[in-house]
């Protein structure tokens, strides 16, 4: 496991465990997530890399689906995902609708294996997917653009992944039987969280749009201008974000 700089107990909690399994620590000191789980996949000596979130449960089954996956697909895989399945802390709240809770890290494209079309509709997430090593170092592993650093919510690191997985001519697989539980703590359901969530969406979008393109300094300027207005025009988006969401449907406009 890599340890991101924490101030905590971590590194106790985790040498208790290191005569019990097969367990290896790892000090990052240079904040971020990417930069984590670059640290991670680096330092490894497997031929497949899993990535995993401290705060998810596998499912019985989640190793060998992975196994699986690499060993029997009829195309060249370049990344395999499953379901994530959520874990509420507290209730869920009756304001929060389907399209918006995609945005905890939970996906679920439905009950049958398949080969991922359009990354832009369905995708899959770092908390539960595993990629070649070999891959990875091939395309370079997590864009250092696109990590969480502080309080920020930067986003899309392993979206960007998978494009660039994808553009060299390997599949991205999902698998049913490839589920992990995951946390869904209390303080990210609040409507203000969720607000500031899809705010760094945009910055995401953004961000991975000048990775992507690498416009001028005077092409950076028109697209913001460009966007600027768009947004200015829709009236209905305007009353959507200064009145206060009353239900589902009110809460998605709001935000997406």
């Amino acid at each position: 496991m890599v340890d991101n700089d924490s101030n905590d107990f971590t590194s106790d909690v985790v040498h208790q465990f290191q005569n019990r399994a097969r367990v290896r620590y790892l000090k990052e000191t240079r904040i971020g997530l990417c930069i984590a789980r670059n640290t991670g996949w680096r330092s490894a000596a497997g031929k497949y890399i899993a990535f995993f979130d401290d705060d998810a449960i596998a499912s019985p089954g989640w190793l060998a689906a992975v196994r699986e996956g690499f060993a029997n697909s009829s195309q060249a895989v370049g990344v395999i995902g499953g379901p994530v399945r959520p874990i509420w802390e507290k209730p869920r709240p009756e304001w929060l609708p389907d399209e918006i809770v995609c945005s905890l890290t939970v996906i679920d494209w439905g009950s049958s294996e398949k080969f991922i079309e359009d990354i832009s509709r369905e995708w899959l997430v770092g908390a539960n997917m595993a990629v070649p090593k070999a891959l990875l170092t091939e395309v370079g592993g997590f864009h250092p653009w696109l990590y969480r650093v502080g309080n920020n919510l930067l986003s899309s690191g392993d979206v960007f992944l998978q494009k660039e997985i994808a553009r060299r001519g390997y599949s991205c697989l999902y698998k049913p039987s490839m589920v992990i539980g995951h946390v869904i703590p209390a303080s990210r359901l609040k409507r203000e969280w969720f607000i500031r969530r899809y705010y760094w969406q945009g910055v995401s979008d953004a961000v991975m749009h000048l990775i992507e393109t690498n416009p001028s300094y005077l092409g950076r300027v028109r697209l913001a201008v460009t966007r600027a207005i768009r947004l200015l025009r829709s009236a209905l988006g305007r009353s959507h974000l200064i009145s206060r969401a009353t239900s589902p449907e009110h809460f998605a406009q709001k935000v997406l």
